[in-house]
């Protein structure tokens, strides 16, 4: 099949098959499509639309209709391979543009909760006395690189300031001299200054 390197020693694809798209997976489930298109070179399908055509269509967008519509059928019969059935039913008739934007705008929603989840799990995470630094620090850079994938990144700064203040009273003396000395790490160089 054209775009399917099939002399790689893995199969990208077989990610999008194990997860199939149902309904309570939709993040997932497009970052995993996002990276099987990227390596295969289509990932700018989902971000054009297929050319409109009239009777007043020139030949130039003529073909520039037939080029965007080919790269789409395999984009297209993709997505529609990775989801469950009730969705491909839903979907069959639409092109890859058309499908991610009303995926998008299906699943808004779940994107707001997990962000929300995500958000919270930031502002509560605090460092329990008696348990490693580095553990701590490790889950908070999940958390901030959920946020990222979410598209609400967290500037290097911002994370370093909220880790600190998650740090519990016996690191006082660690925080002042961090902020006194004006350190420039970055969040995993954090994990090894206790």
């Amino acid at each position: 099949m054209s775009g399917n390197n099939n002399n790689s020693p893995f199969n990208l694809r077989s990610i999008l098959e194990k997860d199939k798209l149902n309904g309570n997976n939709f993040l997932d489930w497009e970052r995993n499509l996002r990276i099987v298109l990227r390596s295969e070179g289509r990932e700018d399908v989902l971000e054009t639309p297929i050319p409109v055509l009239t009777t007043t269509s020139t030949d130039a967008e003529k073909e520039a209709h037939k080029a965007v519509a080919e790269r789409s059928v395999i984009v297209t019969c993709l997505m529609l391979a990775a989801m469950e059935p009730s969705l491909q039913k839903r979907f069959a008739s639409l092109d890859a543009y058309s499908i991610i934007r009303q995926l998008k705008t299906m699943f808004q929603q779940q994107a707001r909760i997990e962000r929300y989840e995500t958000h919270k799990a930031i502002l509560e995470c605090s460092l329990v006395e008696g348990k490693p630094v580095a553990t701590h620090v490790f889950e908070m850079i999940g958390y901030f690189e959920a946020m990222e994938r979410l598209g609400f990144p967290y500037s290097q700064e911002l994370a370093t300031d909220i880790i600190l203040h998650s740090l519990h009273k016996g690191f006082n003396t660690f925080r002042l001299n961090f902020n006194m000395m004006r350190v420039s790490k970055t969040l995993a160089e954090l994990m090894g200054c206790s």
